[in-house]
């Protein structure tokens, strides 16, 4: 016996090849065409529509699963001020947490080896390779990133310091020496340019634009 909604699906083929048979002698090539794509979307659009049809997974709901595959855990993060919830494996690094999860992306990954500096953001005010770090170690922490500096519209000193002095070439580097600059103004470095750019040197320009940088770094710490 045909359940109902076989009998409807398999009404419907029939009503489509009846108007395919009447228009037989008359149709032409293009009307057959036609005539066949409609029979065949109905034959395979009906059950869709049935009781009991299988229902599509959303987009969200196949996220869901994915997040709580085996292996991953809950880790929430203060990230610039507001609260962001992940389900990630314990090893994701903070650097790749920030930019692959939550699109961070002013937080550059470059050497990945903690050797470069591009990947730099505050921990509770402290500068940070973020590429050295597992995201799961921070959960009770202020994390800032390069996005967080400007407030109300308006850039950070340093910030505008590096445009005011084009201390930057390419930029690849310029969020993680921001970074860095920012918290040299709450660390015991002397104004002298030897030890501004020992205290930066963990910071690498590849373009070197060094003495632009070190400009930018002595009028921001001047005003600050």
């Amino acid at each position: 016996m045909k359940l109902p909604e076989e009998r409807s699906a398999g009404s419907q083929n029939a009503e489509a090849a009846a108007k395919i048979n009447n228009k037989r002698g008359q149709i032409t090539r293009r009307g057959f065409l036609g005539n066949l794509a409609t029979a065949g979307i109905a034959a395979t659009a009906t059950p869709l529509f049935q009781p009991g049809a299988t229902p599509i997974e959303s987009p969200a709901d196949i996220q869901t699963k994915i997040a709580a595959a085996e292996g991953t855990v809950a880790v929430s993060l203060k990230i610039n001020g507001k609260e962001e919830h992940l389900q990630i494996e314990p090893r994701v690094t903070l650097l790749d947490a920030l930019r692959e999860n939550l699109g961070f992306f002013g937080t550059k990954k470059g050497c990945d080896h903690g050797q470069c500096g591009a990947c730099t953001v505050h921990v509770n005010g402290r500068r940070v390779n973020s590429c050295l770090t597992f995201a799961i170690m921070h959960q009770e922490d202020e994390i800032t990133t390069v996005e967080g500096l400007a407030k109300d519209g308006q850039l950070h000193p340093v910030q505008a310091a590096f445009l005011e002095h084009d201390a930057f070439q390419c930029g690849y580097c310029t969020s993680g020496q921001i970074m860095s600059a920012v918290a040299m103004l709450r660390e015991p470095c002397e104004q002298d340019d030897a030890v501004i750019r020992e205290c930066m040197s963990g910071n690498i320009c590849r373009c070197g634009a060094y003495s632009n940088i070190l400009a930018a770094v002595k009028s921001a710490r001047r005003s600050a």
